[in-house]
């Protein structure tokens, strides 16, 4: 502590040493946590939509400063489209889950689109839609490398809900005629219009009853 100078003297003694202040780390915060910064930054791009965001929006989001962001992820392309890809990951997980008891069609179909409609609406009722659709779809206009990947989501949907269509028919649930491949692209294109339904804010029976529409389509009517 440095101490005051006594009346007639030239100056103080001097201070006593003591550690110097340990300087303020640069970079992402030592709490980062990969996950939670991207669940973060894909809440904000599914609001706002990728030109609506800025870098701002997603440091506030994530709580980390541009450096941060940008040591962590990349650019903002590169961070929304892992924010993308995180999302698909999440769906397929869930996806596959609703196969654990080897279901039966219908039931599996049912299950799929109110484990979709769950998502696209909120318990709260805000109706945001599929993620993918939502943002994806408009920026994939201007940019390749999003386009290329909504088109490769499109194409491992379709090739998850064949494969479940074809077991179901060499079972005998369905006509050996039956087209797995055309079958799971209405099944797929059902989920697209639920999602953009869900976002324009059709009510959930709407959305339901369009789902057991397109489910019965498929499967046929139940005896």
């Amino acid at each position: 502590m440095v101490q005051k100078a006594a009346k007639g003297r030239d100056k103080a003694p001097a201070a006593r040493d003591e550690p110097a202040a340990e300087p303020r780390r640069r970079g992402r915060p030592r709490a980062y946590d990969p996950e939670t910064a991207l669940a973060a930054a894909a809440e904000i791009f599914w609001k706002k939509g990728y030109d609506g965001t800025s870098l701002d929006d997603l440091a506030a989001a994530t709580g980390m400063n541009r450096p941060s962001l940008y040591a962590a992820f990349g650019d903002k392309q590169t961070l929304y489209l892992k924010t993308l890809a995180r999302y698909r990951e999440e769906a397929r997980i869930a996806s596959t889950g609703l196969l654990t008891d080897d279901p039966p069609l219908r039931v599996f179909l049912k299950r799929f689109y109110k484990g979709a409609l769950n998502l696209y609406i909120t318990r709260d009722g805000d109706a945001r839609g599929c993620y993918t659709v939502g943002t994806a779809a408009t920026q994939a206009v201007a940019d390749p490398k999003v386009r290329a990947f909504l088109a490769e989501s499109i194409r491992g949907t379709d090739a998850f809900l064949a494969g479940i269509i074809a077991k179901a028919r060499d079972k005998g649930e369905l006509p050996r005629a039956a087209d797995p491949q055309g079958l799971a692209q209405l099944a797929c294109g059902t989920l697209h219009t639920l999602a953009v339904r869900a976002r324009a804010g059709v009510p959930r029976k709407e959305l339901e009853a369009l789902a057991a529409v397109t489910v019965e389509t498929i499967c046929g009517s139940e005896r």
